[in-house]
């Protein structure tokens, strides 16, 4: 069973004279990776390593530091918790003493894991994109629905009324379903979108 983490952590150590910083947060899409590392960008760090999974696709950064010393042991410590949907910066502050390979691997995949000691796991919960149509008049009874359930999704509006797109989890689908016939007397159906994807 994959897991994800509930909340963005920090966790900071120093090695050898060199300061290093574990941030670990979840991510569910290439565009949130972009947005975590812009918001995290350091200029006065000596290396910003990082390393990130989301469903089979995995990325790792070595940032300069010498090939498979750093991104490489950040991934195997999200792989070794049974994460998914994870990423992990780790910045380093040169102290002047070299680590050395082995020691880089230690400090960049220990950091990591002692990072991901202070946060929570949640089991991930596969969620799907879906859409649907409805009258202005109907808008808000689905409005209050999805707020009651905490579903994200945005609106849009158009002459004959509001055209809907969320992202529920799987239990949720059939409910919504429902409650769009029933509002709309059969009119309307939920359409789920990339039905293929994994």
């Amino acid at each position: 069973m994959p897991f994800t983490l509930a909340t963005e952590v920090f966790y900071e150590e120093d090695i050898k004279k060199s300061r290093f910083q574990a941030i670990a947060a979840p991510v569910e899409s290439e565009q949130d990776v972009k947005d975590f590392l812009e918001k995290h960008l350091d200029g006065s760090t000596t290396h910003q390593c990082w390393a990130w999974k989301i469903g089979h696709n995995v990325r790792f950064n070595d940032d300069g530091e010498p090939s498979g010393t750093a991104g490489r042991p950040i991934l195997a410590t999200i792989e070794g918790n049974e994460l998914t949907n994870t990423i992990i910066l780790v910045n380093r502050w040169y102290g002047g003493i070299k680590l050395g390979t082995g020691g880089l691997v230690r400090a960049y995949g220990g950091c990591a894991g002692q990072c991901l000691l202070l946060t929570e796991k949640i089991e991930l919960i596969e969620k799907k994109d879906v859409q649907f149509e409805c009258w202005f008049s109907e808008w808000a009874i689905f409005q209050y629905e999805l707020n009651q359930h905490n579903i994200e999704f945005t609106e849009q509006y158009h002459a004959e009324g509001v055209i809907v797109s969320a992202r529920l989890q799987r239990h949720q689908i059939v409910p919504l379903a429902e409650k769009i016939q029933h509002v709309t007397r059969g009119r309307e159906t939920l359409k789920v979108m990339d039905e293929h994807n994994d």
